[in-house]
Parts: C-alpha cells; structure tokens; sequence
C-alpha cells in the first residue's frame, strides 16, 4: 500500500474533515512511499520509534503525535532526535487524535466502555459528530467501590476516586485522556458516575457537591484501545499490511 492511499483511507474512516483539532490528523512525517508493516501504540515516543525501527516498520501510527499548539516549532533536542530518527529510518508518521477519540465503532472512547462491559454505549449528543463524551450502563448496580476495582481490574491501573466508596451506580459517563472538564456535561446529562484519564483539584470539588462519582483512570491507560483496535482493522482490511500494537507503558 501507498502511504498517500493509507493517509487517504484513514482521514476518510475517522472522518477527520470534521474536526477542528489541537495539532494536524493525518501524515505528519512523510517516509518510504510502500507500507508493508506498521506500528501503532498510543505515543510517538523515542521508545515507540525505536521499537518501529527494531520490527522495520515503514509506518507509525498513533494517538498522539506531534505539532500541538504552544509547542516550540524548533527541532532541536528530544524532538528534534524523534525526528530525525524516523526521517534517518524512513519511517511514515501518522497520528489521529479527536476523530479517534470520537469515532463509533473504532474509537477510544467506545471501545474503553467496551472493555468496561459498559451496555448502550453511545455518545450523549448522538447528533454532534464531534460528540467526545460517551454514556452507557452497568448490567447490574454496583457501589463505587466495586466499579473500582472492576476499572483495576479491566485496565490494570488503580484510579483515583473521588468519594462516596459505598454509593450504588448503574449509569456512567465517560471521556478518554485529559477530559476531566467534560465533567460538568456528564453531571448536567444525569449520570451515577463519570471517569476520565486525569483529574484537576477542582474535579474533586464538582464531583462531590454534585453527587456524581468522579474516577480518574490514567490518561494512558483509558487510550490503549482506540488505537490497537484501530490497526486490528487495518489488518482485517488489508491482507498484505503486518500491523504490530506495542504498548509503552506509562503510569499517567
């Protein structure tokens, strides 16, 4: 596959069109023109390219890449030797961030509910294509405390919760990453409980006195999924494509 016709399919799958985002979607370093393997993980961290240059990948596709607004525009230093790592290696940079947060069936956001076990899982704002917090329900009530440990378990981090161990929860909202302001539309939309990835002092405060659960996940560890799903079905699609998911581990 070309890397033009993998940009092209990618940025119609994800929509991408539809989003105003913090830093460019799509090819944000050009590489060798054929794909025949790529890497995704969530970062395009110096430990993801060195993994993509020990498996020869010609493609790294990720979450978050690179070009956010308020970033220094030199090159220099550790992201100029990402960089010139991945150019020296002709390795094709792809990155995709709120249109995989938001996407339906492929996206962080469902598939974290999914592998929460989360049933009726769908955006709060089904209209708004750019919709990026997400509702669903438990099978069955359970206290805060219980949906605790069933996050641990689910995703192999401890999160943070804010209060009320013993309150009994059923409907719960969500957002993946740094999306602890989205908590004002999950209490206003009527849930039990919201989590998100990170959490502000703040958070805390309008969580309790709005009697709403607040549990912060791990920025990392509620994206895994978006982006191994995501080359899964690159894999699916394309037979002559060799798509390896290496995950960086990262306690934030």
């Amino acid at each position: 596959m070309l890397n033009t016709e993998l940009e092209s399919y990618l940025n119609k799958l994800l929509s991408i069109s539809l989003f105003k985002d913090y830093a460019p979607n799509g090819l944000q370093i050009e590489g060798k023109r054929n794909i025949k393997t790529i890497v995704t993980g969530v970062t395009a961290s110096q430990a993801l390219i060195d993994e993509a240059i020990q498996l020869q990948a010609d493609a790294l596709l990720v979450h978050h890449g690179y070009f956010w607004p308020g970033e220094s525009q030199i090159l220099t230093g550790m992201k100029g030797e990402r960089v010139r790592r991945l150019i020296k290696h002709d390795i094709n940079l792809l990155a995709y961030h709120l249109p995989l947060d938001a996407h339906l069936s492929l996206g962080n956001n469902v598939q974290l509910g999914k592998q929460l076990g989360l049933e009726g899982i769908e955006p709060i704002n089904p209209e708004d294509s750019q919709c990026l917090v997400f509702h669903g329900y438990l099978p069955e009530p359970m206290s805060a405390a219980d949906f605790t440990s069933h996050i641990e378990l689910a995703l192999q981090r401890t999160p943070l919760i804010s209060h009320h161990p013993e309150q009994k929860l059923r409907h719960i909202a969500w957002c993946t990453g740094g999306a602890q302001n989205y908590l004002q539309e999950a209490i206003e939309f009527g849930v039990d409980a919201y989590i998100s990835g990170e959490v502000s002092e703040h958070t805390i405060h309008t969580a309790r006195e709005n009697n709403v659960v607040f549990y912060a996940a791990g920025h990392h560890a509620t994206e895994r999924y978006g982006i191994k799903v995501l080359g899964e079905w690159l894999q699916q699609q394309f037979n002559d494509l060799d798509v390896h998911f290496i995950d960086i581990d990262n306690p934030a």
